[in-house]
Formats: structure tokens, C-alpha cells, sequence
């Protein structure tokens, strides 16, 4: 018997819960490094992650013959390649910048994945994607201006979490290949996994240090089980059923989520980041928002 594919709605649902999720992290894990070093922390979320999904997933794992398993596996190895990458570089950069400047730079990701798909597919951006990609960099230096006087600058954080939206457009498109290719539950776990590996792995490079805390334990805890184990669940799932485009233009609401969090949070309200904001979402919903 054939699989009986979801509704539209159910699959939109569920990538807009993941938008909400990791928007709403951002503050959480700017407050959790000034506490702990940054690759330890993505060792221990992406880590416990993996735990999380291989207990739930399990009875579907082996279910699956071993060459569909390993398939899945090595699928979302190399998926996660790119989650990695993107993680380091957003973590990093939320040391440097504001966590509302990490969220809206990070849903340039959003823009990147028409063009980037493009290029694969050799074929050259729409007068529509690049008015979008025009407004999206408008934003961009916008949000990095400085106080009136003191000049044009861009700090160091706004350029990692501007490389973290690259990986992430990748990661996006190439999850959106193997997902509905193989298993879900395998390149699920085989990305996390991934992920917790070069995390565990890149220890050497960056002595683990913590201030043990109640909010460092529960931001390891929040990011594990919510922003990690269960939104790459639902990406992968939800992905499946849908187009890396729609993906997309779903998780534009990333950042709108970010900086509602970063001001209720109390960081302050700059009204330049607010516009350069509505600039990059303008821009994202310029690519994404066609004709049929």
C-alpha cells in the first residue's frame, strides 16, 4: 500500500513551528556562551540531539533494510556537514553581535537557496530574485550601521552569522534532496550525529570550558531536545512534502520570531535594525513569493 502523503498544511505547520523554535533560541544561546565555550556547547546539544532522536526513531531504524539504512545515514552525513558548519559560524557570531542582527542575518540563508539552486541547475536568476537579493543587501548594511557620526562599519559577528546563512542555504537544498530520496528517520539521525562528531571532534582546537549554571544546563536541555531533535525532525519530515523554495519562504518567520524575542528580552530597540529587518524579509519575500 502506498504512503499516504499529508496535507499541504500539515507540512507548512510543522516548518513554521520550526521557525518559531529557532527564532526563539536565539537569545537563549547569546546568553549561554558568555558561560560556556562554544564548541562544547554545540557538542553537548548536538550530543544529547542524538540521543534523543536514536531513542525515537529506533523501531523505525530497524525496520529499515541495511543498505536503505546506510544510505540514509551517509545522506544526512553529508547534510550535516553543512548544518555543522552553519552552527559553528552562527554560535561564534553570536558572541560578536546582537542576537536580533544574528536572526535576520541568518534568514539571509532565505534569499541564497533560489540563487544557489539556480547555479546547481544552471540557471540565471529572475529580475524578481534579484530585486530581492537587492533589498535583502540593503538590509543587510542597514541593520550593521553604526549611531549617526560615527561612520559606516560592520563587526565581526554580522560576517560569521552572513557565512552561517551560506551553509545553511546549502544545508537547506541538500537536505531537501535526500529527504525525499531516503529515509527520513535515517538522515535525521545521520545529520545530528554528524553534527555532534565534528562538534566532539573540534574539542582540540577549543579547550572546553563551562560556568556550570540552572541557565546554561537549561539552554544544553532547550536547544537539544527542542531546537535540535525535534525541529530537524520536522524540517526533514516536513521537507519531504514540499519544495526547498516553500521551505524557504515558510522560514522567512526565523527572524521576525528572533528579534520579537530579542526585544522581549530586553535588548534595545534600534530603529535601523528594525527597518534594515523589514528590508531583508522585503527581499525574501520578493524571491519567494511567485507567480505560479
Amino acid at each position: 500500500m502506498p504512503e499516504k502523503q499529508p496535507a499541504r498544511w500539515q507540512a507548512d505547520s510543522a516548518l513554521a513551528l520550526v521557525a518559531l523554535i529557532w527564532g526563539a533560541t536565539f537569545v537563549v544561546v547569546k546568553q549561554a556562551i558568555t558561560q560556556i565555550s562554544a564548541l562544547y556547547f554545540l557538542s553537548l546539544r548536538f550530543s544529547l540531539a542524538s540521543l534523543c532522536l536514536l531513542i525515537l526513531f529506533l523501531p523505525a531504524l530497524r525496520r529499515l533494510p541495511g543498505r536503505q539504512l546506510i544510505a540514509g545515514l551517509r545522506g544526512g552525513f553529508i547534510t550535516g556537514l553543512f548544518l555543522w558548519s552553519g552552527y559553528v559560524l552562527q554560535t561564534f557570531g553570536l558572541r560578536y553581535t546582537s542576537a536580533g542582527n544574528a536572526g535576520f542575518l541568518t534568514g539571509l540563508y532565505i534569499v541564497l537557496v533560489p540563487v544557489i539552486g539556480a547555479v546547481v541547475y544552471r540557471q540565471t536568476p529572475s529580475s524578481r530574485e534579484l530585486f530581492g537579493l537587492t533589498l535583502a543587501a540593503a538590509g543587510m548594511l542597514t541593520m550593521t550601521l553604526p549611531g549617526a557620526g560615527t561612520g559606516f562599519s560592520i563587526n565581526f559577528g554580522d560576517l560569521l552569522t552572513i557565512a552561517c546563512a551560506v551553509a545553511f542555504a546549502f544545508h537547506l537544498l541538500v537536505l531537501g534532496y535526500f529527504s525525499k530520496r531516503e529515509s527520513v528517520e535515517a538522515v535525521a539521525v545521520g545529520q545530528i550525529a554528524c553534527a555532534a562528531l565534528l562538534s566532539t571532534l573540534s574539542l582540540v582546537v577549543e579547550k572546553p570550558v563551562a560556568h556550570w549554571s540552572t541557565a546554561v544546563v537549561l539552554a544544553i536541555v532547550i536547544t537539544a531536545t527542542f531546537a535540535t531533535a525535534l525541529a530537524f525532525a520536522l524540517q526533514t519530515w516536513g521537507q519531504k512534502h514540499t519544495t526547498p523554495t516553500r521551505t524557504a519562504l515558510i522560514f522567512a518567520l526565523e527572524p521576525v520570531f528572533a528579534l520579537a524575542t530579542a526585544l522581549a528580552f530586553g535588548e534595545p530597540l534600534r530603529w535601523l535594525a528594525i527597518f534594515g529587518g523589514a528590508l531583508i524579509l522585503a527581499g525574501i519575500l520578493a524571491v519567494e513569493l511567485r507567480s505560479a
